[in-house]
């Protein structure tokens, strides 16, 4: 029985589901997929078809798997942007892992990155995403906008007109603790690149 399952339809592939797209067109993974008709489902190597879906610049992990008698699931995660920059040619997505993705509208709640060379391969770039990439969920939702003046000198705009003075990526869990009971005093700037002498102006 095994051997005819291998050779020919009687396991052919009849069903192909694909997970998590939302932004990725559905289509577009399924004809990067590419099972053969009739082909068994025990014949099914799943390594290329994940590799070819990952192809796609806004997934960000895939994972391919056979689903006994007739259906392969393919399992998307697509890249969310954190930040976006505008260059020439249109507006940047960049996404927790630094990887610039998309060239397109950002959706409302991304932050604006402003630096000298926005960029994945940008020191001053990477230091902004680790920065948002860590910032407590109340916080993240109040940035407007993020300036990345170099490695170490990182500051948010909020978008009631205050700034935080974040600093570099050091500290990221301390100054996550001491910035939320900060923002409840009265200022316009708020200075916690040293989270043991935080100030406020």
């Amino acid at each position: 029985m095994l051997v005819v399952a291998w050779f020919t339809p009687v396991l052919a592939v009849r069903t192909v589901h694909i997970e998590g797209v939302a932004a990725v067109p559905e289509q577009q993974v399924r004809d990067l997929v590419r099972i053969p008709s009739n082909l068994s489902i025990l014949r099914v190597d799943t390594d290329p078809i994940a590799r070819r879906v990952a192809s796609i610049p806004k997934v960000r992990s895939v994972r391919v798997q056979r689903a006994f008698p007739s259906t392969v699931r393919v399992t998307v995660v697509e890249r969310t942007p954190v930040l976006y920059f505008d260059a020439p040619d249109g507006t940047h997505l960049i996404d927790s892992e630094g990887v610039e993705f998309a060239v397109e509208a950002p959706k409302e709640g991304v932050a604006k990155l402003v630096t000298e060379h926005p960029g994945g391969a940008d020191p001053a770039t990477k230091a902004a995403v680790a920065v948002v990439s860590s910032l407590p969920r109340t916080l993240a939702g109040q940035v407007d906008e993020v300036a990345a003046r170099s490695v170490s000198d990182v500051s948010l705009n909020l978008t009631d007109g205050r700034t935080v003075l974040w600093g570099g990526t050091n500290d990221a869990e301390r100054k996550s603790a001491v910035v939320g009971p900060l923002l409840t005093r009265p200022g316009t700037v708020f200075d916690v690149s040293s989270p043991n002498l935080v100030t406020v102006k």
